[in-house]
């Protein structure tokens, strides 16, 4: 598969992103032939957030599925769903926005649990900027006042970073449960503060993404966000990411491949 990366975003000026606010419904036509994703889900200003696009999209096929982001997400904008093979295809007119392909479960090796203290303290340093591309995320955007504050900073001694993290009651369902698309967000931003925990925040993207939700996540509850680096290969960087409650039990999980432009 050829690399298909987002453009680079201006952001200036206050954000036009509208705030978050309950209930909302998930953009997707009954007969799954098209999508959308909201404007408030952004990660860039003008483009969807990674993880949130990709388990919407992840969606539309069932079982367990692989998300390959190939250009930037549109906001609020009705995108088409056409089958390929075992797999799907989103796209925007005759833009590719994302391959969906059947994938095995995903199996990952989960670091040993990081306490909601340690967690708190790491939040702390945490690198995320004011006023970059970024700032405004829905999910770790310092510049934005309804994010979810998943602000995941580097454990002191350890190759991870972690951010505590309490859903709020909008991003749940009407029994409590926290909507799969949401946790699929929070395990996303982490990952790339895991991989530039020194250093500079170098401009990387996410391309590919899978997630795995072992148990329901409750609003009103506080877990442990937490993120480590896999691999480096070049401008390909592999991470791991997983959501943990307070005693350490793991309730969701992802991998993640974010690629530097060239």
């Amino acid at each position: 598969m050829g690399e298909r990366l987002p453009y680079k975003q201006e952001v200036t000026g206050s954000s036009p992103v509208p705030p978050i606010a309950a209930p909302y419904d998930l953009c997707i036509a009954p007969d799954r032939t098209a999508v959308s994703i909201p404007a408030r889900f952004n990660g860039p200003l003008a483009s969807g957030n990674g993880g949130y696009s990709a388990a919407v999209f992840a969606r539309l096929l069932d079982g367990p599925a692989a998300v390959s982001l190939r250009s930037p997400v549109p906001l609020a904008r009705e995108l088409g769903v056409e089958r390929e093979g075992e797999g799907l295809r989103i796209v925007d007119g005759e833009t590719l926005v994302a391959a969906v392909e059947p994938a095995p479960e995903l199996d990952l090796d989960i670091p040993g649990a990081v306490s909601l203290e340690e967690a708190r303290l790491a939040a702390q340093r945490y690198r995320g900027l004011s006023g970059g591309e970024f700032s405004r995320c829905f999910v770790c955007g310092r510049d934005r006042e309804d994010s979810l504050g998943v602000f995941a900073g580097a454990i002191e001694g350890r190759d991870l970073v972690a951010s505590p993290w309490a859903p709020p009651q909008w991003a749940a369902e009407d029994s409590g449960r926290v909507l799969p698309e949401i946790v699929a967000a929070v395990l996303d931003c982490p990952t790339y503060f895991a991989l530039y925990m020194h250093g500079d925040l170098r401009t990387s993207y996410l391309a590919r993404f899978q997630a795995r939700l072992d148990s329901p996540v409750r609003a009103g509850e506080e877990y442990v966000s937490i993120a480590w680096p896999i691999e480096v290969d070049g401008r390909k960087l592999h991470a791991g990411s997983a959501l943990l409650t307070a005693s350490g039990t793991v309730l969701a999980a992802a991998r993640a491949l974010l690629v530097e432009p060239r």
